[in-house]
């Protein structure tokens, strides 16, 4: 029997005869590039003048803190085609990281109170460079397809345009992706993939193409709250609705300074980001492993211990931070989330002597917190 291909090849016939063998292309390479699914929408679709609404009464309430960058730009939010000039659809794309799969509904991360847990996506290289790097890649790819496309009118017949993001402009990224139909948002505001759970970041690629867009998927969180019960700061104030001010991820993260004494405790050892409410998550059972070598753990982030990055100094953060998300707290910050996991670990007499040690080297506002950590210490280990 010939083969189908070599056929069609000889009678020059073009396999591409309708727009669907064009998506279905795309989502191939993306595959094929190490991302885990795709999905399409038009910079015009409604969603985003609707969003614009959610976000101007979120930051009324004041639950920003200290990402003022969502004040702004609010025009390019809800009219996404003012980002890329000739731009037409966005193709959202998704990227697992998990290295290991969680256990089911189960916190292990407190199960080692003497360790520095950082959030699984931060453990290896900063996704952003990579995921964009990709995105332009299979822009690359897309290019050299168009001369096969332009009789489908999708634009394939007009100059070129793309741009990729990740996580680098004002764009509405998990509301855009829901719509896509990359999966549903859930009542911790995280995208949700009923195949995938929900440990995976999300990228964009603009371009100047026509595509169809996909349908949103329907959510299946019912009634369950596990994420809501489980979050330790409570930062989940009612379903679909973050305080980001009291949110972990934040607070170890984007907030610079002092992190309020009730937030302390709760914080427990997590000195870089939180994934309770995502390990905790029954959807999270399908959880895809990372199909790339970047989100590998480096520097033995994944299995270190408080005492071992207390001993940091700034040489040594910024050697082991090269290329990595923990970069964005800078060194003050960084000790300061160690100073309060140190003073939330089991009582240690070595951990007040290595407290001490950092008092007054500085500024006042880790000393601060070096000092909280030494009082709670002391309490528990008085008699």
């Amino acid at each position: 029997m010939p083969d189908a291909s070599n056929t069609a090849n000889t009678l020059n016939i073009n396999p591409f005869q309708n727009i669907s063998d064009v998506t279905a292309w795309i989502h191939e390479q993306a595959l094929e590039l190490g991302f885990g699914d795709c999905g399409f929408i038009s910079v015009h679709n409604p969603i985003f003048a609707k969003q614009m609404q959610g976000l101007k009464a979120w930051l009324e309430k004041g639950y920003h803190g200290q990402m003022q960058f969502l004040e702004n730009n609010h025009d390019k939010r809800a009219n996404p085609a003012l980002l890329v000039e000739g731009a037409r659809s966005i193709i959202s794309v998704r990227m697992d990281y998990l290295q290991v799969p969680p256990k089911p509904r189960s916190i292990t991360d407190n199960d080692r109170p003497n360790h520095a847990i950082i959030a699984r996506y931060a453990r290896g290289r900063d996704y952003h460079k990579v995921m964009r790097t990709r995105l332009k890649q299979l822009a690359k790819r897309i290019e050299a397809m168009l001369p096969q496309w332009q009789h489908l009118q999708i634009n394939a017949d007009k100059p070129f345009v793309f741009r990729p993001f990740s996580d680098s402009a004002p764009i509405f990224e998990r509301p855009l992706a829901d719509s896509a139909g990359l999966g549903w948002t859930g009542k911790h505001t995280l995208l949700i993939n009923r195949k995938a759970g929900s440990f995976f970041v999300l990228g964009e690629l603009f371009l100047s193409l026509e595509l169809p867009e996909g349908t949103p998927t329907t959510a299946h969180c019912g009634s369950c709250q596990a994420c809501i019960n489980i979050c330790p700061t409570q930062a989940i104030v009612e379903p679909y609705r973050l305080n980001a001010t009291a949110c972990i991820s934040y607070l170890t993260i984007e907030l610079d300074g002092s992190i309020p004494e009730q937030y302390r405790r709760p914080i427990g050892n997590r000195i870089f980001g939180c994934d309770d409410c995502q390990l905790i998550c029954p959807w999270n059972r399908y959880a895809k492993t990372a199909t790339i070598s970047d989100f590998e753990p480096r520097h033995g982030l994944d299995t270190a211990t408080l005492i071992e990055l207390w001993q940091w100094d700034e040489a040594q953060f910024l050697h082991a931070t090269e290329g990595s998300p923990l970069r964005r707290t800078g060194y003050i910050n960084f000790m300061r989330n160690i100073a309060i996991a140190l003073g939330n670990a089991p009582a240690q007499t070595q951990y007040i002597e290595a407290l001490k040690q950092k008092i007054g080297i500085h500024n006042d506002m880790l000393d601060e917190h070096i000092i909280w950590a030494i009082n709670e210490q002391k309490a528990k280990l008085a008699p």
